[in-house]
């Protein structure tokens, strides 16, 4: 039977999480790409329906390390290279996709595009209105993420400018992915960053950075999203996950939601 994927398969996801079952496992961890990792979840599970597979609210990638190492999960996901002493402890990843990371504000900032030097402006507290860059006489309302944070860290990394940013403490602090989008979404003259989807395009405007789209050849920044585990506990069920997400269906899922497919 021939399935048809979408954008919404991915929204619907997002509401809910499968029950436990015998057959059932949760990949645990960041909160970048949340979006696609469901969506791939959805196909996968109806692909094998004895395999029920969640994806639970972000606890960060230092959550997903914690909870593998630990083996109280057997599959986490994280958007960060893993450290040394990590792989020492018998943790491997799996690069899936790659995300572009995005700066996106509320629609009422009246912008769509802005130089990587504004941006850097704007998040050292040197611009406070969006009018000063052709926008709406609107206070700017930063949403920053803490320094741990994957896509934070990718910006700094590559980023014109953010290296050693000092970012405005007159800024509000999101702990997840998901608090940051919701927060430039419900704020007017919001400000945030974070991973790259076709659904943060709802009720949020995209900008271009020096005249680039996150999804553009060129794009400044992406952060890479990873299956975790251990090989001395990684079941039968999760290793046929791990598989898939590297198949050419979860590959047409990732680049339908914004991703590029990392390949074999």
């Amino acid at each position: 039977m021939k399935h048809r994927y979408s954008v919404a398969i991915a929204t619907a996801a997002l509401l809910s999480c499968p029950p436990a079952s015998a057959g059932s496992f949760a990949v645990v961890g960041t909160g970048d790409g949340m979006e696609m990792l469901n969506a791939v979840s959805v196909v996968f599970s109806a692909d094998q329906p004895d395999i029920v597979v969640s994806v639970p609210p972000s606890i960060g990638s230092g959550g997903a390390v914690a909870a593998v190492g630990a083996d109280r999960d057997v599959l986490g996901r994280i958007a960060r290279p893993l450290k040394d002493a990590e792989r020492e402890q018998g943790l491997e990843s799996t690069p899936i996709v790659r995300i572009p990371s995005a700066f996106f504000v509320h629609p009422s900032a009246g912008v769509g595009a802005l130089t990587a030097q504004q941006l850097t402006d704007i998040y050292a507290g040197r611009v406070e209105n969006w009018k000063d860059l052709g926008g709406a006489d609107l206070k700017i309302k930063i949403v920053r993420r803490e320094e741990a944070d994957s896509t934070l860290g990718e910006l700094r990394a590559t980023m014109p400018g953010w290296k050693d940013l000092a970012i405005s403490s007159r800024s509000k602090m999101a702990m997840t992915t998901q608090e940051a989008i919701e927060s430039v979404r419900t704020v007017e003259g919001a400000i945030g960053f974070g991973p790259y989807s076709t659904t943060l395009e709802q009720g949020t405007t995209i900008l271009r950075v020096d005249g680039k789209h996150p999804t553009d050849p060129g794009y400044y920044s992406a952060v890479t999203l990873a299956l975790l585990h251990k090989p001395a506990t990684l079941t039968p069920d999760a290793k046929s996950f791990v598989e898939f997400a590297r198949s050419e269906k979860a590959h047409k899922l990732f680049r339908q939601l914004g991703g590029v497919p990392v390949s074999k």
